[in-house]
């Protein structure tokens, strides 16, 4: 049905939890796959002992094998850990693992940490709409602040994303209409440096008890059913 890939130009802008966010709002099935290994850490889940993502990509299996690599978060949610190593991000099995995401009914949202995502989960790999040629919505997300800093190394990275997830810090160095001129896309959902989040993370209950401050942010981007 859809893929949401959430990434970073720098690490500690709030990417996981970002991620783990959508899934847990989402009003459909969904499946949080964890490119960067810090999702069971935020989610408050014990750390997976068994294989993973880079087990999936060293070996032969189909694509839906991934989802017998996946982890219970709550009713709606699972989770495919990272495994033993970060996925190299031009292996050539990318594309044959976001068609097939594309085309199951749940929704896929991927943590794909700082750094350029592999071009199969951006919607630059699609047509104009983020809609893949053979179905299913594909959507990258860069999460960000106003800081001078991130908004020029994102600017340097050579992916212009679909949309623009703003962690408000209320740094005025970069105003949202020069952050969204620069990196040629809008900011589809705002959060709130809140630091009931930080909290919620630290103690390992963003799952059980998502601060409101994220809910309400991420009502925008639900809307715009991204």
């Amino acid at each position: 049905m859809s893929i949401i890939t959430c990434w970073s130009a720098k690490a500690g802008s709030g990417t996981t939890v970002t991620a783990a966010a959508i899934a847990l709002t989402a009003n459909r099935p969904t499946v949080l796959v964890d490119l960067d290994g810090e999702l069971p850490i935020v989610l408050g889940l014990p750390e997976p002992a068994g294989q993973g993502l880079a087990e999936w990509f060293s070996s032969a299996a189909p694509p839906g094998a991934i989802v017998d690599l996946a982890v219970h978060v709550d009713d709606g949610v699972r989770l495919v850990p990272m495994g033993t190593d970060r996925p190299a991000r031009d292996s050539p099995r990318w594309p044959v693992l976001a068609a097939w995401m594309a085309d199951q009914s749940a929704t896929f949202v991927l943590d794909a940490g700082a750094g350029a995502p592999p071009r199969s989960l951006t919607a630059s790999s699609c047509d104009r709409d983020g809609d893949r040629p053979g179905g299913g919505r594909v959507r990258d997300l860069l999460v960000t602040t106003t800081c001078y800093l991130a908004t020029r190394r994102a600017h340097a990275i050579a992916v212009r994303p679909a949309g623009i997830v703003l962690i408000d810090r209320h740094d005025d160095s970069v105003s949202d209409g020069d952050l969204v001129r620069s990196l040629g896309a809008p900011i589809v959902a705002k959060l709130s440096l809140d630091p009931e989040v930080s909290c919620a993370v630290n103690a390992g209950l963003l799952e059980r008890d998502l601060p409101k401050s994220l809910r309400r942010g991420l009502r925008s981007l639900r809307r715009a059913a991204v």
